[in-house]
């Protein structure tokens, strides 16, 4: 028996038992199920695609695309609700009937990929030219974000502290070249290392603030703790290295220091302070930033939340201690005679070079691996999800610290059907849905009924997740991206 409905099926039974004839009446329902459709490439002709797909990929002007139906699909950018699509059966005819055949639209395509790049050689070529007329002529481009970025913050830290390191490393030199010092040497290379050091962080700073494109999507923001990394990994080997080199051989064959009485005084006073003052700043730039994060000191520098001023913090904190250090063990030298604490000294300034540096590298790291955002931050974004109607429970959350400030927040949305259909219904004329529902009279009839209503039930479902991300990005601005999968 087929079925196409539900219906009852009766039969009668005859038979015989024990040499007595007798008839069963036996009554059971059949349940009509729809026969399972088989997906080829003939449905999926039913996928749209965007104009310029369609320009780029069939090789049709603006112009082609006016005659074929255009249909309005809820768009998945914030800054517009609705745009255009087409049939991509609709585009891969009308691409037939423009170049007649495959074999001429694949020979178009190869002809455009030909002249795409010797467009992007020309691009290369003429940028090259620029490049030398700029260092012939100067570059007249402004440069008012880039130049601002370096007038405030963690730039304006960074640029005192290679003024000053750079003055420094200048003194120190004559004074080592002057007592021959191996304490004095190991100061002069760390100043060398931090003005390298911040060097390289000005150039991770510059290409922090470039906007997002196609290659990089998320921006480059993660520069700066780049940058930071590679400074921890050189004050490790010129500061610290250097310096136990240094030091070591002071021990192996120790020379007598000159000239150290008067310059014993000289270094307390006119290397400690220039340290001090950029120490300063960069202190006051972390308690600003803590503050208006709601970090404590402590937690803004161990979050690394600031990869340039924290390397500035601690590389002038540790020149602070490194002074006073390399002074206490010229002092030792000077009165004593015994050159062995000028070494001891130098094998202790390359110790907390190696510290700091082990510090850095370890912070940045972390940071480059993607860590989560504090769990009170990550309860908050998950509670202000909970607490909509639609949601009925959220999965999976990740919410990682891009660096900067900025926050990618991922969950998996568990929604509650009902409120999204109610959500649905309520734009929806109901007197006309019930005169559809009364004309469905077959399963076929039925099926179509469904797939309308389903299919705009599905867009208003994407439409809630819109709605979710752009009110979660609005209430809590550090959020760039937001990813929410339905489950």
């Amino acid at each position: 028996i087929k079925a196409v409905g539900r219906s009852d099926i009766c039969c009668l039974a005859q038979g015989r038992v024990n040499g007595i004839s007798s008839r069963v009446l036996i009554s059971f329902s059949v349940r009509a199920v729809l026969k399972k459709r088989e997906y080829g490439t003939k449905y999926t002709q039913n996928n749209f695609i965007t104009a310029v797909r369609a320009m780029n990929e069939f090789c049709l002007k603006p112009s082609d695309l006016e005659q074929l139906r255009k249909i309005r699909r809820r768009s998945p950018h914030d800054d517009t609700e609705a745009f255009t699509v087409f049939l991509r059966s609709d585009v891969e005819a009308k691409a037939l009937d423009v170049w007649g055949s495959q074999e001429a639209l694949a020979r178009e395509r190869n002809l455009r990929k030909d002249v795409e790049r010797e467009y992007q050689e020309n691009i290369f070529r003429n940028q090259k030219l620029l490049k030398e007329y700029k260092d012939f002529w100067g570059n007249t481009k402004p440069r008012s974000r880039k130049r601002a970025t370096f007038l405030q913050g963690p730039g304006k830290v960074v640029m005192v502290a290679i003024c000053i390191n750079g003055l420094n490393f200048f003194f120190k030199l004559l004074a080592w070249v002057y007592t021959g010092s191996a304490s004095m040497f190991s100061e002069a290379i760390h100043s060398l290392a931090d003005t390298c050091n911040q060097a390289l962080l000005v150039i991770g700073i510059s290409q922090s603030v470039r906007n997002p494109d196609a290659v990089h999507p998320y921006g480059f923001s993660n520069m700066r703790y780049i940058a930071s990394l590679i400074s921890g990994v050189g004050i490790f080997m010129m500061g610290a290295g250097l310096s136990w080199y240094h030091g070591i051989m002071g021990l192996l064959h120790p020379q007598p220091i000159e000239s150290l009485l008067w310059y014993h005084y000289f270094n307390i006073i006119c290397l400690l302070i220039p340290h001090k003052a950029t120490l300063l700043v960069a202190i006051n730039e972390i308690k600003k930033s803590a503050r208006e994060q709601g970090l404590s000191f402590y937690e803004y520098v161990m979050q690394s939340r600031d990869p340039s001023t924290n390397v500035v913090l601690l590389e002038d904190a540790a020149a602070v201690l490194g002074v006073v250090l390399a002074a206490g063990c010229m002092g030792l030298t000077s009165l004593t005679g015994n050159p062995y604490y000028d070494s001891l000294g130098s094998l202790g300034v390359g110790t907390l070079l190696g510290t700091v540096s082990a510090f850095l590298i370890y912070t940045n790291t972390e940071a480059l691996l993607g860590r989560s955002i504090q769990a009170e931050h990550v309860q908050k974004l998950t509670e202000f999800l909970e607490n909509d109607p639609a949601v009925r429970a959220i999965h999976d959350v990740k919410a990682t610290d891009m660096g900067l400030s900025k926050v990618r927040f991922k969950a998996e949305v568990d929604f509650d059907g009902r409120v999204v259909t109610r959500s649905y219904l309520e734009k929806q004329d109901i007197e006309q849905i019930l005169n559809d529902i009364q004309q469905v009279k077959t399963p076929e009839e039925l099926e179509n009924f469904m797939l309308k209503h389903g299919e705009n039930i599905i867009d208003t479902l994407g439409a809630e997740v819109d709605r979710l991300e752009k009110e979660l990005k609005q209430r809590n601005p550090e959020v760039r991206h937001v990813d929410l999968e339905i489950l």
